[in-house]
């Protein structure tokens, strides 16, 4: 199996040594990353990396805030620079109704846009958009009933939030493309996959079974990112191997 990196999981390296963390990662046997930030890097500079590495761009984690109108072009452009055909959007607020409303309206607005270019926009759940807000609206259900925008479903945070991540994943099936395979012990304490108490063994098999992307996820930095995302890769090397893979 194929698997990716969101970029996140070794921050502590990207923001100094962005190609030594893609270096690190594609020897590891990661396939592909999700970015978290280009920390000033040009896309010619990020393409040449992920060539030389033999990884590609599963992905991009780019807020609202990159995708206004006076920076959408420069945006999209980087996008197929890097060879990226997903815009993920990895959080935003939304405590009350006028919060949704602003979040919905411009993600309207975006989903053609972007569609035009090639790149679809995807949003990035954690436990909260999972439950009610202050205003009793339950985030994630407003975008899918008032948007066409695909989740990309971070399975822990919905683990977190009280659902059945593989549950969740094949009843939303049609609106998924992309996971993340993270674990955790509870509430807001993450681990490394196999570490924790979420089902991540059989959310990995439902995403095969769904052909969906998986992207590891892990956020402790412990000790160190790369020492995180290597246990995370071992593990699902090992998982393969159960698979006859």
């Amino acid at each position: 199996m194929k698997y990716g990196l969101q970029l996140f999981s070794v921050r502590d390296v990207t923001e100094k040594d962005l190609e030594g963390a893609l270096k690190a990662v594609a020897e590891m046997g990661y396939s592909f990353v999700e970015f978290a930030g280009f920390f000033g890097h040009s896309a010619e500079e990020v393409k040449g990396w992920l060539d030389k590495y033999g990884l590609t761009a599963s992905g991009t984690h780019t807020g609202l805030s990159a995708l206004t109108d006076n920076v959408l072009e420069e945006t999209i452009a980087y996008h197929k620079a890097i060879g990226c055909k997903d815009i993920i959007i990895p959080y935003e607020g939304m405590a009350t109704k006028a919060e949704v409303d602003a979040v919905v309206d411009r993600v309207n607005v975006l989903i053609p846009r972007l569609k035009a270019e090639g790149i679809a926009l995807h949003y990035h759940n954690h436990a909260h958009e999972l439950q009610p807000n202050q205003d009793g609206l339950v985030p994630e259900e407003e975008l899918l009933q008032r948007t066409d925008i695909l989740l990309e479903v971070d399975t822990y945070w919905a683990f977190a939030a009280d659902k059945d991540p593989v549950a969740f994943l094949r009843e939303h099936k049609d609106r998924i493309r992309v996971i993340h395979l993270k674990d955790g012990k509870g509430g807001d304490t993450c681990a490394s996959l196999g570490q924790g108490i979420a089902p991540v063994a059989a959310v990995r098999k439902a995403a095969i079974e769904l052909g969906l992307t998986m992207v590891v996820e892990s956020e402790g930095l412990d000790p160190t990112g790369l020492e995180e995302s290597k246990r995370c890769i071992d593990y699902l090397k090992a998982e393969d191997q159960k698979d006859g893979n």
